[in-house]
């Protein structure tokens, strides 16, 4: 959906940017990244299909993407 503008379920075009965000509240969009005294985050983007719901997620900054990776690449070991 983010780079067809089309839902795979449906084929509707009626899609929705959710815009991620990060801050002090656990009701934003996030992946957190590090704890500590200044906690730090990637905001995760929604799409949405306005006609049947379904929705994706993606990281779409490539820093954001690189922080992730960097981050979690000791869990993606583990799933070889």
């Amino acid at each position: 959906m983010k780079s067809t503008n089309t839902c795979p379920k449906c084929q509707s075009t009626e899609i929705v940017r959710i815009p991620g965000q990060t801050g002090p509240s656990d009701t934003y969009n996030f992946i957190p990244i590090s704890g500590g005294w200044i906690p730090t985050s990637v905001s995760v983007t929604r799409f949405l299909c306005a006609d049947c719901g379904f929705s994706e997620e993606w990281v779409e900054g490539e820093d954001d993407l690189k922080k992730a990776k960097d981050r979690y690449r000791q869990y993606s070991q583990s799933l070889k």
